[in-house]
């Protein structure tokens, strides 16, 4: 008995078991099918990600801008604030898809 991968959740189950503990996911001979499955939910949830943390980006520098003149007073700190969480969180869910492309599956 060994300890391998749940081909959809990817957490560690004994290699006898008929499904997995954590997912409750049924262990067959069409494990590949299941990996599959599991590597496209993952590239969509970080393809979400990414959408979403462009669209903070996009609505801070909207907001900065919004009336023709920058912002100031707390206008200025929400914009400012949406502008940087969203320029990180875009740029370390990109890195993050770039990395989950390389995996093979």
């Amino acid at each position: 008995m060994a300890l391998v991968n749940c081909p959809s959740c990817n957490k560690r189950i004994s290699s006898m078991a008929k499904e997995c503990n954590h997912c409750k996911a049924s262990i067959s001979a069409d494990n590949e099918s299941l990996k599959v499955i599991s590597h496209i939910k993952r590239s969509n949830q970080l393809m979400n990600q990414s959408f979403l943390a462009l669209t903070l980006f996009i609505g801070g520098v909207v907001t900065w801008f919004w009336g023709g003149e920058p912002a100031e007073g707390a206008r200025s700190y929400i914009a400012v604030g949406a502008f940087s969480l969203g320029f990180v969180g875009y740029l370390i869910t990109r890195v993050q898809i770039v990395l989950h492309k390389r995996k093979k599956v």
